[in-house]
């Protein structure tokens, strides 16, 4: 499904049902497939509704840097059109960007809110470079030149090296190559992103950490420095897990979301 969002077109899945909402905002360089595992095991219980960001996955890609407020701006109205407001709002790498800012600026959109490998700071200044000059080769050659990296950097060696998931690696590694040259317009958002460290001790939205042993893109410190910001927030570490928890350990991080969900669905 495709709906009209300040100005673009966004893609969207809805599971509908009665259920409350879960909203599942995804990382950079993917789209909400990667929460499918998730959505698969939560949607009988609640309405799920995944979303790919404008410049990725199936959206629109307007022309120019795609900045991380903008996305979050997509995503307040994305609520409002759909009426879904309060919801439960889990969010991954990008997707946490997203999400931190939105339970700290519109706390009326936010029931409950869940953090996979994410980070309040910015960019830190020694990853700078060689992430410029991968997006540079990705801009002219397209991301199949830097994917053997860009993999390193998305999961973990549990998953990179087990040989019974040699399948699954191959197809994240084809969504990865399938992006058009115009993600860079999106990294270059990420990249150059302000931290919202200030703005955590807002948030008021029972909130979930949750972080991959072996993610090397947002450390297990980043969650640390948001868990002592965040009042009451719990950190969950997910071992055998890098920066894409979600796909490299669903299981795992599906019983950590649905019991986060389940204690304050209630409300």
């Amino acid at each position: 499904m495709d709906i009209r969002v300040n100005g673009v077109r966004l893609h969207y899945e809805d599971s509908g049902g009665a259920g409350p909402t879960v909203l599942f905002s995804h990382g950079l360089l993917w789209s909400g497939r990667m929460f499918d595992a998730q959505v698969e095991s939560l949607r009988g219980e609640f309405r799920t509704i995944t979303y790919d960001h404008r410049g990725q996955g199936a959206s629109d890609r307007p022309r120019g840097t795609v900045s991380i407020e903008t996305v979050y701006e997509d995503a307040v109205e994305l609520i409002r059109v759909l009426g879904i407001g309060p919801c439960h709002f889990v969010g991954l790498s990008m997707g946490g960007f997203v999400g931190m800012r939105l339970a700290a600026r519109r706390p009326d959109l936010v029931r409950t809110l869940t953090l996979l490998e994410s980070s309040a700071g910015p960019e830190p200044r020694k990853n700078i470079p060689k992430y410029r000059a991968m997006n540079a080769i990705a801009r002219v050659g397209g991301l199949r030149l830097v994917a053997p990296s860009v993999m390193k950097i998305m999961f973990g060696k549990t998953f990179l090296t087990d040989p019974k998931r040699a399948d699954e690696r191959g197809r994240w590694l084809r969504e990865l190559t399938s992006n058009r040259r115009t993600i860079h317009r999106s990294v270059t958002g990420v990249i150059e992103r302000s931290g919202v460290e200030d703005l955590l001790t807002r948030i008021v939205a029972p909130t979930l950490i949750i972080v991959g042993a072996e993610d090397v893109a947002t450390t297990r410190d980043d969650s640390e420095q948001m868990q002592k910001l965040i009042s009451g927030s719990r950190l969950e570490v997910v071992e055998g897990a890098g920066h894409t928890s979600s796909v490299e350990a669903a299981e795992d991080v599906t019983r950590l979301i649905r019991g986060h969900l389940c204690g304050r669905s209630e409300r």
